[in-house]
């Protein structure tokens, strides 16, 4: 994908006003460029009874990025995004903040919106990993996304 970078700060209120949740998790977009997206989620205030990450904030974690990787690899005023299922696995406790990074070729992105052009939407998926302040992978998601064109 292209070097350019897009301005997290306006990335993270887009998706705190998109879905409110993000706002209430204070989850951050912290690095972003086009098909390449970084964020953080605080473990204060997104706990549980153990100390740890809460699993649903940790879920969330990982459904964020669809989105805001979606604004920065496609043209919003043609498609969008919505999300047909997640499976997460659990692999460490969380008990520091926690990042997620997805991304996407340029290829794939390619792909992706020639066969939405071309049939109104398409599939395509996003693993990812969430990572503990250390670098430790506490959880791995593949999450199943449909980008449609407007209209449908």
């Amino acid at each position: 994908m292209s070097e350019t970078l897009w301005d997290v700060e306006r990335l993270t209120e887009a998706t705190r006003q998109s879905v409110p949740m993000a706002a209430q998790t204070r989850v951050e977009v912290v690095e972003a460029e086009r098909g390449r997206v970084v964020l953080r989620m605080p473990l204060e205030g997104n706990g549980n009874h153990i100390g740890t990450m809460y699993a649903g904030a940790l879920f969330a974690l990982c459904e964020f990025p669809g989105g805001t990787l979606f604004s920065t690899t496609f043209d919003a005023s043609r498609y969008y995004p919505i999300v047909k299922g997640v499976d997460i696995s659990f692999r460490k406790f969380a008990g520091t903040d926690i990042t997620v990074e997805a991304s996407m070729s340029e290829e794939e992105a390619a792909r992706i919106a020639a066969a939405a052009d071309e049939h109104g939407k398409a599939d395509y998926d996003l693993v990812m990993e969430l990572k503990d302040t250390d670098g430790n992978v506490v959880a791995i998601s593949t999450n199943r996304y449909q980008m449609r064109s407007h209209g449908i």
